[in-house]
């Protein structure tokens, strides 16, 4: 067989082509527009390719070039800032070449190769180096120092390396052995990047937001999966933990979105400002846009080259949020790859191997040690979009057997204008047990038993919400209607926030535990002046819980909260003496 064979049948993004000379995820170039390819299947003398941009007028007989390399994805300084389209193709550079609509069979570099950039060495000539150890740094965005690394599976002594200007390909490092090491490295997606070992997950990713934070803690290097109708809200609730999350590294993958809500996404993006530096977010960020109308194949592919680029920053030591919005979208994808290939359907017709593929994915999140002996996190968070918000869908079930947090979006929390729209009876965490200590350490002893407390108040309202719609609350005896409106205190004043509210969108985890202990205050000093004989109408009213309800849309809350406690409480105990 030669190199080069020709197309032998089309199939929408799956082309055959016979005659050509490949193994297994090769990248050819199909047809005489040089459309870019991956080999998926191999029978006998057949290649089975999905190309990665659209087919209609290529015809059979048409040539087909084998590259003879893997999908890969170039890594190094220029990533971040970016807006790339699923196969790393940078949209900005590709809006220049060719105007507001892509042209087929264009390539483009995913690393700006003409651009240089200041490379200062940290390592020296006779030094000893090994896979993943750092050489030197480059000031990629003013708040992130880009580490360049001996590529993995490379190893030996520095015979020279030198400080200064340089693109990404230029030589900055040779070895004894003659090896060129240049600021770029190229990876395949589809292989996950070597570690050391992976770390239990024990710390917390604080995200700000005080549902999340103090009821369904997502672990550094967890995977969380946020299912959710149409309009609930999965993007602003990923914008808000890509702009607050403790995570220093964020990768946003608009995976097959409409276009419409990219576009919003990708202007919104770069004029978000990061509160913790006060510069632009996108100075940390890598941003992969995929949208609904681009070839299918690519929306398969933009979510491993999302990982694969997220897996690189955790190298150099950094802590990555991955916000994949939307996994169902990408499985979308594969099923329809699946039927172009005649396999047999599973569920739905999504190809059988649905939940390995999400599994796969998932699995590459993780807290580890990195080649260097650093600790470095993925953290994935991926949003389902179910036809009709119906959880019990294959994506939404494959995706809760692998992610250990599930926050349910709810659309009528969400039409009530209820922000998080996050349904807090059916959500779940399961990494509380091992976040415990780190809560108890570095926030206080009794966190664990407050968070019990506010969960099962909230469960309790739910069982009595469905006596009060059959005989009104007035029938409930007055510890149940004083349960009832501690319940409401916490939907309102703890769990309800606002996104756009400048002190509201962010509440720290100290702040969070002092907000859930005020709750608790205010229901045992009201049980206390009721049993008294106070009036329950008198000791809810009371002004002061109105003030510390308010206050938090103030600057230095968690320095005013304990003195609004005590007003609170004085003035519950005056309203028991009335009486």
């Amino acid at each position: 067989m030669s190199e080069n064979g020709q197309i032998y049948r089309i199939s929408g993004p799956v082309v055959t082509a016979i005659g050509l000379d490949s193994k297994m995820y090769d990248v050819v170039r199909v047809g005489d527009e040089g459309l870019m390819g991956e080999v998926i299947e191999l029978h006998g003398d057949k290649a089975v390719i999905q190309v990665y941009e659209d087919t209609s007028g290529v015809r059979p007989g048409e040539p087909v070039v084998n590259t003879g390399l893997t999908l890969a994805v170039q890594l190094g300084p220029g990533l971040l800032t970016q807006i790339y389209d699923g196969i790393q193709r940078p949209l900005p550079v590709m809006q220049e070449k060719m105007g507001t609509f892509i042209t087929r069979g264009v390539d483009a570099d995913g690393l700006d190769q003409k651009k240089k950039w200041t490379f200062e060495p940290t390592a020296k000539k006779g030094d000893k180096v090994e896979s993943g150890q750092t050489i030197g740094t480059v000031q990629e965005t003013p708040t992130i120092a880009h580490k360049i690394m001996i590529p993995p599976n490379m190893s030996g002594t520095i015979k020279s390396i030198k400080g200064g200007d340089f693109t990404v390909s230029d030589t900055v490092c040779t070895l004894e052995d003659g090896t060129e090491i240049a600021m770029m490295q190229r990876w395949p997606v589809r292989a996950p990047r070597p570690y050391r070992q992976k770390y239990a997950p024990d710390t917390p990713l604080v995200t700000g937001m005080r549902i999340l934070d103090f009821l369904f803690p997502l672990a550094k290097g967890g995977a969380a999966g946020i299912p959710g109708p149409f309009g609930s809200g999965k993007t602003v609730t990923q914008q808000s933990l890509a702009k607050y999350s403790d995570a220093q590294i964020v990768v946003y993958i608009g995976c097959g979105e409409r276009g419409n809500e990219m576009t919003e996404v990708l202007d919104e993006f770069p004029e978000l400002i990061d509160p913790n530096t006060g510069k632009p977010l996108m100075n940390r960020t890598v941003m992969i846009a995929n949208t609904s109308n681009m070839p299918v194949a690519a929306r398969e592919a933009s979510v491993y080259t999302g990982i694969t680029i997220a897996e690189y920053f955790r190298d150099m030591g950094y802590d990555v949020a991955l916000m994949a919005d939307s996994t169902s979208r990408w499985a979308e994808a594969m099923r329809e790859i699946s039927s172009r290939l005649e396999e047999m359907p599973g569920e739905e017709g999504y190809p059988a191997y649905l939940s390995s593929r999400l599994a796969e994915f998932y699995e590459r999140a993780g807290r580890v040690e990195t080649l260097e002996g650093e600790d470095g996190s993925v953290t994935v968070i991926g949003a389902v979009s179910p036809p009709g918000g119906d959880i019990s869908e294959p994506v939404s079930q494959g995706t809760l057997r692998i992610v250990k947090v599930f926050w349910g979006l709810d659309a009528p929390l969400a039409r009530q204008r209820h922000f998080p729209a996050i349904n807090w009876l059916n959500s779940y965490s399961l990494y509380p047990q091992s976040l415990d200590q780190w809560f108890k350490d570095n926030i206080a002893a009794d966190f664990p038993e407050i968070r019990t407390e506010i969960s099962s108040l909230l469960q309790v309202e739910a069982e009595l919400q469905e006596i009060v719609q059959l005989v009104g609350s007035d029938a409930l005896p007055v510890d149940q209607q004083l349960t009832l409106e501690v319940a409401r205190m916490i939907r309102e004043y703890f769990l309800q926030q606002n996104a756009f509210h400048d002190v509201d969108a962010y509440t720290g985890v100290q702040q969070q535990y002092q907000m859930a202990k005020a709750i608790l205050t205010f229901q045992s000093e009201a049980k206390t002046a009721i049993e008294a004989g106070g009036l329950l109408e008198d000791v809810v009213n009371v002004p002061a819980r109105s003030d510390l309800m308010r206050a938090r849309f103030e600057g230095e809350y968690l320095s005013r909260i304990e003195g609004l406690v005590d007003e609170m409480t004085k003035q519950i105990a005056a309203a028991a003496e009335e009486n």
